[in-house]
């Protein structure tokens, strides 16, 4: 079908990698109707954290459509979500031990402000440089990696202050001098915009997603934490994109040996199925006055919501948070070879199977991204300049999968190399 054709009814706000239309998928493959395969080291944008159609997952979703597909959570209380909040409860440290259940990553995030705002009694938040937090009107005044996602939509809400995120390469210092120098330009700007007092919480995401991958460093995260604890700011942690294992931790905040107040999940969490939450102490939900937040499907889309349980179910039997972990130190392991052997790549980066490698420029990126395609590797870019490619291949891909995804990768570098 005609690329013209194929998208005459679909509005073009919608950028695409591709035109395949995969008619199935499993694993790590999309196959189109053609039988072609394709090597997704992209999970829907860390979705697909278990594989494409985990069969444990489709079952739990099928089971679930027999039984009760929607039971609007402010009429009855379905059964999934008591069963999904116990779920989260277990993998989630002390006190964080009470959630709330909406449909995307950005409902989520905007869900985790108005619960700061209401329980603090003060109004501005402080989010970083490079973040993406959403397309809402709140979450895009909260975002920066990219000025496309907040193009022609000002005035945006007010209350949002920016600090520096601290991305050691982008600055050219190693990570001590990154971390003392965020740190301080956050303490300006605690003194000369946003006092404490003024200050409702303090959002991060702990390894920066659409604004290059970068792993905040663990000094920096226990600063954070000590700064909003002594202040009485809440700290938030966006896990959007590297929650549910992905960077083989279940929480990508765990490295730092922190617990945020709130903590805001999504896209990993369902398997494919709209779903999104955040999770707080069961005191501060107490904050949050009845009613004044909700939606008519958060909570109550009993098809979404067991999805969610069987998910966290595979995630913890098959141990595949473990599973990233290794896969993602061969795949550092392979990249950083590769950067050694070809003059492309300036940085190699990443936790688990969260992982960037950086080019001088977006050209270059571009340029590797579609001769990978062409051998039907698919992998996305990211950064504020386009110049990333990111590495988010599902948690259960095994060795032989990283390998070829390493093999294709080279044989691109070597090509847009000239080699």
């Amino acid at each position: 079908m005609a690329t013209e054709s194929l998208l005459r009814h679909l509005a073009p706000v919608w950028t695409h990698l591709t035109t395949v239309q995969p008619v199935r998928a499993e694993g790590v493959y999309l196959y189109d109707a053609q039988g072609r395969r394709y090597l997704d080291f992209t999970s829907g944008i860390g979705v697909t954290n278990t594989g494409h159609c985990h069969p444990k997952v489709v079952q739990a979703i099928q089971d679930q459509a027999q039984r009760l597909i929607f039971g609007q959570m402010n009429i009855v209380i379905p059964p999934p979500a008591v069963e999904l909040a116990q779920a989260l409860n277990e993998v989630t440290p002390d006190p964080i031990d009470t959630f709330f259940f909406s449909n995307s990553g950005a409902e989520a995030v905007e869900a985790s402000v108005k619960l700061a705002r209401q329980a603090t009694g003060k109004r501005n938040i402080i989010v970083f440089q490079g973040s993406f937090h959403g397309r809402t009107a709140q979450t895009m005044a909260m975002t920066t990696s990219k000025y496309i996602y907040r193009h022609h939509y000002q005035p945006l809400p007010a209350g949002v202050f920016v600090a520096p995120y601290p991305y050691a390469h982008y600055y050219g210092w190693d990570e001590d001098t990154t971390t003392a120098f965020c740190l301080k330009q956050l303490d300006h700007l605690l003194h000369g915009q946003t006092p404490p007092d003024e200050t409702a919480a303090i959002v991060i995401e702990p390894v920066l997603g659409e604004g290059g991958y970068v792993p905040a460093p663990v000094g920096f995260l226990q600063a954070l934490r000590d700064l909003t604890a002594r202040h009485g700011i809440l700290l938030i942690m966006d896990e959007v994109q590297s929650g549910f294992g992905r960077t083989g931790k279940f929480w990508a905040f765990e490295h730092a040996g922190i617990v945020p107040d709130i903590v805001v999940m999504a896209k990993g969490m369902g398997s494919g199925m709209p779903i999104s939450g955040i999770g707080a102490s069961r005191a501060l939900m107490e904050k949050w006055e009845p009613g004044s937040h909700g939606g008519t499907y958060g909570g109550g889309a009993a098809v979404s919501l067991a999805a969610a349980v069987a998910t966290l179910r595979v995630i913890r039997e098959e141990g595949l948070v473990a599973n990233a972990a290794v896969m993602g130190e061969r795949l550092l392991r392979g990249l950083r070879a590769l950067q050694a052997r070809y003059g492309l790549i300036e940085d190699v980066r990443g936790r688990g199977l969260m992982v960037a490698t950086e080019f001088p420029d977006a050209a270059t990126a571009k340029a590797v991204q579609q001769a990978v395609l062409r051998r039907d590797l698919l992998l996305l870019t990211c950064g504020t300049y386009g110049n990333v490619i990111r590495w988010i291949p599902p948690l259960v891909v095994q060795a032989e999968h990283i390998d070829a995804a390493l093999d294709i990768f080279e044989a691109a570098l070597r090509e847009v190399a000239g080699a």
